[in-house]
């Protein structure tokens, strides 16, 4: 079964720009795939349509079957619940610790403390910050912000995990582990997709990879026909 489909979306913005051509693909339930192109190419709106943070212009995006466009008012917040977010920019609550900020989507679905206090632990353990948690986002470095962001967007374990360049502040070794990470949410449920122009690192996962050009969708490239 799909847990997202796009079926021919288009995007176009005020003044003209088309941000989206007539995409069509499907991401399964438990897969790991990636989104690549150039700047511009249209990763970030692809992943706001999914959000709910933007409206397609043509085309359906469909959740667990769910067309997004008749998912309005109190609901987009529960469609939230189901997907998880990693931002280019973290988007910290810069008055809450390392902690709190994590412990937030917990919160929104009404867990109880101890087990938020737990599934956090582990959490923090995983992405090197388990010594931080009690740390402000201004005492963290940028790449410490970054894993802060990977592990809010984790610790509720929602049906799908989208990430705009969530390895552009960390080193290499760093963006292994948290790509491991993320490789190890779909036996856990989770379908994972990931925006990233890191070449590199998207031919070592060997995983699917769709190709954006100009807002269309140019390629869409099978875990074995990636070239080494």
């Amino acid at each position: 079964m799909a847990v997202l489909r796009f079926d021919n979306v288009s995007k176009q913005y005020p003044g003209g720009q088309t941000a989206l051509a007539e995409v069509s693909f499907d991401v399964g339930e438990g897969e790991m795939l990636f989104v690549t192109g150039h700047s511009g190419a249209g990763k970030s709106t692809l992943l706001k349509l999914i959000h709910l943070s933007e409206r397609p212009s043509r085309g359906s995006v469909l959740f667990a079957d769910r067309n997004l466009l008749k998912v309005r008012g109190a609901r987009v917040a529960h469609h939230r619940r189901d997907v998880g977010v990693v931002y280019q920019d973290h988007r910290l609550l810069h008055d809450r610790t390392v902690a709190d900020n994590v412990a937030l989507p917990l919160l929104l679905r009404g867990m109880r403390r101890g087990e938020i206090a737990k599934r956090v632990r582990v959490v923090l353990e995983k992405v090197g910050l388990a010594a931080r948690e009690r740390a402000l986002p201004s005492q963290l470095s940028a790449g410490e912000q970054q894993r802060v962001g990977i592990a809010r967007a984790v610790v509720a374990e929602p049906r799908l995990l989208v990430a705009d360049e969530p390895t552009g502040n960390l080193d290499p070794t760093l963006s292994a582990e948290i790509m491991a990470l993320f490789a190890s949410l779909p036996e856990r449920g989770t379908s994972v997709l990931v925006a990233s122009h890191d070449l590199a690192l998207v031919k070592r996962m060997k995983k699917r990879v769709l190709v954006l050009n100009q807002g269309r969708l140019a390629d869409d490239i099978a875990p074995g026909d990636l070239a080494s």
